[in-house]
């Protein structure tokens, strides 16, 4: 089954500061911040929109094959979009100084099908070649080794690193993520068992309000491309902020509880200065489209797309991923999944992006 060509809407990011946060900045009392001004202000600026750009081809699957060449050539001219460089060479040199080791953090909780699609992760490997990046500077990382085998990731058959997050081992110590919401640690995470104690105590010690950052997202690489796939989640969407964030911290169970469903911890995680500015693309793989049941696969409610995102603002990639999802929801009796996603409107209100329609523009673009 296919689908319409993704609707248009309107795009790009700042941040405002209270004058009164100005004044304390700069050393000077707190109560002239109330003091009004004795002109009147200027005329307020147009808003400022974040565009998502996509590009979308019903040839780029075929019975869940990948049309290689189709798929290059979209995430080639989407990169070349986002960046506004003339060619894919200076597109990625752009976006990844020599040096630096990249990072591609893909989904791969939806097995052979429904996970970030090797086609689209190639693409951007000979992207980043061709911009001078030797393939040893390049690790493609999964939350677990299982799922990127089951994805196609396996490392004797892709010619870039595939790396896993080891269970407990593949966590840092010194990395601490804190959130006020006490999560019951297991097998896999840092401290589960840590304390040897009895009983009660035993148990009380297996209830943990930190969270450890993988050793990879830490140490390993200095920029990341997130390319998430375009399914639904339990706070919503597992788009950009959850790819890059739920699967690369331990004890993570806690912070998708209802009532938050994440909000606002899954803000404060992707703010965190080892991973938020290290982001320099967001890259969504809508292939597939799925709409009820993620991020496990569920075949009965997806089908071919056809459709890549790519925007630097990863806000407005989930909101427009998130009215999409709520809409086919409703076509198909489902209740929507808007009021478990409030962590978009949070995330916008701390400056990491645009949720409202009218701070976004969606811009198609011509593939060769």
């Amino acid at each position: 089954m296919k689908a319409a060509t993704p609707g248009r809407g309107e795009g790009s990011m700042t941040r405002a500061r209270s004058f009164g946060f100005f004044l304390c900045l700069a050393g000077l009392p707190a109560f002239l911040a109330a003091v009004p001004c004795r002109a009147a202000p200027p005329p307020s600026p147009a808003l400022s929109k974040s565009i998502v750009y996509f590009a979308h081809d019903e040839d780029a699957l075929d019975q869940f094959q990948q049309n290689q060449p189709a798929i290059r050539r979209m995430v080639d001219a989407l990169v070349c979009q986002v960046t506004g460089q003339p060619d894919v060479s200076r597109a990625w040199a752009s976006l990844v100084k020599p040096g630096e080791r990249v990072g591609i953090k893909i989904s791969a909780a939806g097995g052979r099908y429904f996970s970030t699609h090797k086609a689209v992760v190639d693409a951007i490997v000979e992207g980043l070649v061709e911009a001078g990046h030797p393939r040893g500077n390049i690790v493609v990382w999964g939350r677990d080794e299982a799922g990127l085998a089951a994805a196609g990731y396996r490392k004797r058959d892709v010619p870039y690193a595939v790396r896993s997050i080891e269970p407990g081992i593949g966590f840092d110590r010194q990395a601490v993520f804190s959130a006020p919401i006490l999560g019951r640690l297991i097998w896999g995470d840092l401290l589960f068992g840590a304390n040897k104690g009895s009983g009660a105590d035993q148990d009380q010690s297996q209830l943990s309000s930190e969270s450890h950052f993988s050793k990879i997202l830490v140490h390993d690489v200095d920029r990341i491309i997130n390319v998430p796939v375009f399914s639904d989640a339990p706070c919503g969407v597992a788009g950009c902020i959850y790819n890059v964030t739920i699967p690369d911290i331990d004890n993570w169970r806690r912070i998708l509880q209802p009532p938050a469903f994440g909000d606002p911890t899954l803000c404060e995680l992707y703010a965190d200065p080892r991973i938020g500015p290290k982001i320099v693309i967001h890259i969504m793989d809508a292939l597939l489209a799925q709409y009820a049941g993620g991020p496990a696969p569920e075949p009965n409610y997806s089908f071919d797309f056809g459709t890549l995102y790519a925007s630097e603002d990863p806000v407005a990639i989930d909101a427009t991923v998130l009215r999409r999802i709520d809409e086919w929801r409703k076509g198909k009796n489902l209740p929507p999944v808007a009021g478990r996603a409030t962590y978009l409107q949070s995330a916008a209100n701390a400056g990491l992006g645009r949720f409202s329609p009218e701070r976004i523009e969606l811009r198609e673009i011509a593939v060769p």
